[in-house]
């Protein structure tokens, strides 16, 4: 995807309002955005009520789909994560938003909304959270090389595997907890041959295991083609990738390909990942 100069770009709240506090923060961002020669257009509901909503689900979800049918608009943007994604998803017309497709961006709690955009409308989208690019010029000029000179950047990611050799796939996924959330409802994505990749910001190793058990008891990993494992940044302050990996391996077949990679997950200067796009990787160091 390829943003042009005076491209009108949406930026929405889906999940948990913004505190107050983050004001500052969003105006530069609407300065970075508009110094790179784009257009944003902010949702009119970016502040949390006493609820942590920026508006109703409806009317969350309503503001999304009037940007989507707005012609203008090339791209959307989530600035939010949080808790309450999941609320929009029985709001929108995925009907409307298949044929207005523009790619959607957002990360974390937006793995709601990027999984049931993937398993409704069979488009691709983007885990990513554009609000880091206000903390360097290097992280802007990631963005800016990959989405408006269509450079890789972004989306060059380095794999390491820890099981197999080759992994390829339409890719689900995205932060582990939150794609839970879609289990038992009609956005789960179907998993047959697909490639799943997970990630933790706030997750307990005892949060990891009842999670790897659930999507082993519905039956996930016996149909995947690959397992692909982001950052989980709070076990990895305190347990290897080896020892992360040993707790995975518990729930998972011993035929199933596994890559971990240390670049994308809740970290600033976290690369993007396309959902809903096929994915083929191959471990370089096996001739």
């Amino acid at each position: 995807m390829t943003l042009n100069r005076n491209d009108k770009i949406a930026l929405v709240v889906c999940s948990n309002g913004k505190n107050i506090e983050d004001k500052d923060r969003i105006e530069k961002l609407e300065d970075i955005l508009v110094e790179m020669g784009l257009v944003p257009v902010f949702t009119k509901y970016i502040y949390k009520d006493r609820f942590g909503r920026g508006a109703k689900a409806q009317v969350r979800a309503e503001e999304l789909m009037s940007f989507y049918k707005n012609i203008e608009i090339k791209a959307i943007f989530d600035i939010s994560g949080g808790d309450i994604a999941n609320e929009v998803l029985d709001y929108l017309d995925y009907d409307v938003i298949k044929r207005n497709y523009k790619p959607f961006f957002g990360y974390s709690d937006l793995t709601t909304v990027l999984n049931a955009l993937g398993s409704q409308t069979n488009e691709v989208n983007y885990l990513y959270q554009i609000l880091n690019i206000i903390e360097s010029e290097e992280i802007r000029a990631t963005f800016k090389n990959t989405f408006l000179k269509n450079k890789q950047t972004l989306l060059d990611v380095k794999w390491k595997f820890l099981q197999g050799s080759s992994i390829e796939g339409e890719v689900i996924g995205g932060n582990i907890r939150c794609f839970l959330k879609l289990s038992g409802t009609r956005y789960f994505p179907e998993v047959e041959n697909k490639v799943l990749f997970i990630e933790g910001l706030g997750t307990s190793i005892e949060g990891l295991a009842t999670h790897l058990a659930q999507l082993k008891q519905i039956g996930v990993f016996d149909k995947i083609s690959g397992l692909l494992i982001g950052t989980f940044t709070k076990i990895e302050r305190e347990f290897s990738v080896e020892e992360l990996f040993k707790l995975v391996q518990d729930y998972i077949p011993s035929s199933l390909p596994v890559a971990k990679t240390q670049e994308i997950g809740h970290a600033k200067n976290s690369k993007a990942l396309k959902i809903g796009e096929k994915i083929h990787i191959k471990n370089e160091l096996i001739a």
